[in-house]
């Protein structure tokens, strides 16, 4: 069983990778994570088990509590003896909404197992394809927990065969998903079978948990656990509650952790080719692959906590090396260098100071403050690449317009946004120059509600606007005439430009990060050339912005060299505020072709470049048929076959497209896209049209062209809500002539 040790005890435990097991909660948003956490930390004696299910621990902050929904993802450490051996067990809870993925994306970095819960009912749901997806991504591998299974047999009262059959349809699911999306050698042997012992089930609710271990062990049978379920409230009380204490829900699933899932020795070989670009041979790559204490460090930040006490905290896992107290090290991506101040490890809602976290595990650190999510810290002085960006499955589609109610708050507005940006890369902050609002930019609704709630609790009061949705702007086809001409406002500089399409292996790369502004020539070069780029464009691109990469193209020009940094500027301007509304563009390659700049510096500095630069890409967009690009979501709903009509006509009335529709029983999934521009309110509607009877996710999909009848019509209100002229810019507005 678990148990609570002492702190000093699990640190000794971490000198030992072969017993360490780094894992993560992920399922569908309700389908019983937290609640299953709690058991596991009563079993580790760091709450009562009485008040286990109910106190939602990980679920430290008092608006989780209230929406009995995990926003944060939660560590805690805790022990567990099987076989009399101890296993430490770096536990991290993470969120199901959509809206909160981002979380479990950074989670997933810095573990080597995860438990996918299920509920047994609605089944595997949109968002448990989303996070299965991102673990196997990033080599993670998954056992499973179908919870509520107490529903089976009290709502739609299975027979023991039913409940069976319905298990095998969920594992049918769930192997699917693994079989599509895992890496290729581990496609078989990562399925979960009931038989090998890495599929659990049970009530995270009633305490009570089983594999085909357990059940052997137990003597207890499908026909059990229906009788404890049979009878008067009260015999049915007292008997779920023997059914606990036969078989408490932890020790399943602990002993799944320590026997199925790896140890850092036996994952991070097959995982640092996935997630470290670096050189396997090198003394970080070969204390990586070894799980070195002694090795160069190598440290990936998944979480940042701004603390009031410690300042910027940042959680990560250790994969080469050891971090220490007082430690220098380099930040890799940011180039910078820092000192670490405290080592702590995470138990829940407290951080414990420690001296030392090595190789293998997960730690935290304050005394950096620039740090951000993604940092790669590493031994100073050696040369390292960084780890690889983190693959994200949505963007920011959903802004509004954020301003203090008074004016005098502008300093603490100032603070707050920063903590909350640096804490969530997910959230984007930024001024609209042409109104001067400032916009806050999320994954949804819920996102920029709980956002807004934590403004307020920070004592900063502030007027939000309705949701605004984020566009994209693009170009319909490649440039194909003559590059254009942008010239200085002074007339001395000229610039040509041309502009094309990028690939969408390209433009997947720079959301993957793969290919970042900040990497070095060299490393872009290989990555561009890999995705099919000519030599010298791959060697040209010298700045990446959001989706978008400029290339210089230009050879044999004087002082092209001294004046890049402001071309650089121009090109950031214009794709962050595109000509036809002013949002941002997608999926661009603006290249430089030919330049002449005067010889005295006087008359090229960034007054006169930024303006050349900008407005000829202005130019070539609007020369490229282009277009406005909407986000698209993903729906799923599943509905009882009576109320399937309501979910179509909801869909129909909101510009939906219905993609699929397996049915199950009498259950019918409505798979569709619909525009988010159209999702505002639907959950009230799904509600009332549904009798509460529907289950349904959403999620980001992908960017498509705003319907060519609704183009003109939507640019005009986009540029009236700015205080723009309805009208686009011709290009001949920023067409210059020689």
């Amino acid at each position: 069983m678990a148990r609570y040790r002492q702190t000093d005890e699990i640190v000794k435990l971490m000198d030992n990778p072969t017993i360490i097991r780094n894992t993560s909660i992920i399922a569908h948003v309700d389908h019983g994570k937290t609640t299953l956490s709690d058991s596991l930390l009563a079993a580790a004696g760091i709450i009562s088990t009485q008040t286990a299910g109910q106190k939602l621990f990980l679920d430290s902050w008092d608006l989780e509590q209230k929406r009995q929904m995990t926003v944060f993802a939660s560590n805690v450490s805790l022990v567990h003896t099987l076989d009399e051996k101890d296993y430490l067990i770096n536990l991290i809870d993470t969120p199901g909404h959509i809206d909160f993925s981002g979380a479990v994306t950074r989670s997933l970095r810095a573990v080597d197992g995860a438990l996918v819960v299920v509920d047994a009912v609605e089944g595997p749901m949109t968002q448990t394809e989303t996070v299965l997806m991102q673990a196997l991504r990033e080599r993670v591998k998954p056992i499973l927990f179908i919870n509520k299974v107490d529903r089976l047999i009290k709502e739609i009262k299975l027979t023991p065969q039913e409940i069976q059959r319905k298990f095998a349809k969920i594992l049918l699911r769930v192997n699917t998903l693994i079989e599509k999306y895992a890496p290729a050698e581990h496609k078989k042997d990562w399925q979960v079978t009931v038989e090998d012992g890495r599929v659990a089930f049970g009530s995270a609710l009633h305490k009570w948990g089983l594999n085909i271990d357990h059940m052997k062990m137990k003597k207890v049978t499908f026909q059990d656990i229906i009788d404890a379920y049979t009878g008067e409230p009260a015999e049915v009380g007292r008997k779920v509650d023997e059914l606990s204490k036969k078989a408490p829900l932890p020790e399943p699933i602990l002993d799944m952790f320590c026997k199925h899932l790896p140890n850092p020795f036996e994952a991070q070989p097959y995982r640092q080719p996935q997630i470290w670009p670096g050189d396997v041979d090198s003394p970080t790559g070969v204390g990586m692959a070894k799980v070195d204490p002694n090795a160069p460090l190598l440290m990936c930040i998944s979480t940042i906590e701004v603390d009031p006490h410690s300042g910027t905290v940042a959680i990560g896992r250790i994969f080469s090396g050891s971090i220490t107290k007082g430690k220098t090290v380099q930040l890799v991506s940011s180039h910078q260098k820092g000192q670490v101040q405290q080592v702590f490890m995470s138990m829940a809602t407290d951080r414990v100071i420690i001296d030392r976290v090595p190789a293998g595990n997960i730690g935290a650190i304050s005394g950096l403050p620039s740090i951000h999510v993604g940092e790669t810290i590493a031994e100073d002085g050696i040369e390292v690449h960084s780890f690889e960006g983190l693959r994200y499955v949505s963007d920011p589609v959903v802004t509004v317009a954020v301003e203090p109610e008074d004016v005098k708050d502008l300093p603490l507005f100032d603070k707050v946004m920063h903590k909350l940006t640096t804490e969530d890369p997910n959230l984007h902050f930024h001024m609209n120059k042409e109104s001067g609002e400032f916009l806050l930019s999320g994954m949804g609704e819920l996102h920029l509600e709980i956002t807004a709630y934590r403004m307020q609790e920070a004592g900063l009061k502030v007027k939000l606007s309705k949701p605004i949705v984020i566009y994209r702007e693009t170009i319909g086809h490649d440039y194909t005439g003559p590059a254009v001409m942008g010239k200085s406002p002074n007339k001395h500089n000229k610039l040509w430009i041309t502009i094309e399409k990028l690939s969408d292996e390209v433009i997947e790369a720079i959301k993957s990060e793969k290919i970042t502004d900040m990497q070095s020539k060299d490393e872009r070069t290989k990555i561009l050339r890999g995705l099919g780029w000519a030599p010298d464009d791959a060697k040209g691109a010298v700045a990446v912005e959001e989706n978008n990469i400029l290339v210089n193209r230009i050879r044999g020009r004087q002082y092209v060299d001294e004046i890049i940094d402001h071309i650089k500027t121009g090109f950031r301007e214009a794709v962050h505020t595109s000509p036809l509304a002013k949002e941002p563009a997608y999926g661009l390659k603006i290249n430089l072709e030919d330049v002449t700049v005067h010889e005295d510096p006087v008359h090229r500095g960034p007054a006169q470049a930024i303006p050349m630069t900008w407005r000829p890409i202005y130019c070539t967009i609007l020369l490229s048929n282009p277009k406005l690009l909407e986000p698209l979501m993903s729906f799923e709903c599943k509905v009882p076959s009576e109320f399937v009509s309501s979910v179509i006509t909801l869909l129909n009335k909101r510009r939906g497209k219905i993609l699929d529709m397996p049915s199950e029983e009498d259950m019918i999934t409505v798979k569709a896209e619909m525009p988010v521009s159209e999702s505002f309110g639907i959950a009230d509607i799904l509600r009332s049209s549904t009798q509460g009877r529907a289950f349904w996710a959403t999620q980001f999909s992908r960017w498509a062209p705003v319907p060519e009848q609704m183009q003109e019509e939507t640019i005009k209100k986009i540029r009236e809500r700015r205080g723009l002229p309805p009208t686009p810019p011709k290009p001949e507005e920023y067409f210059e002539s020689e």
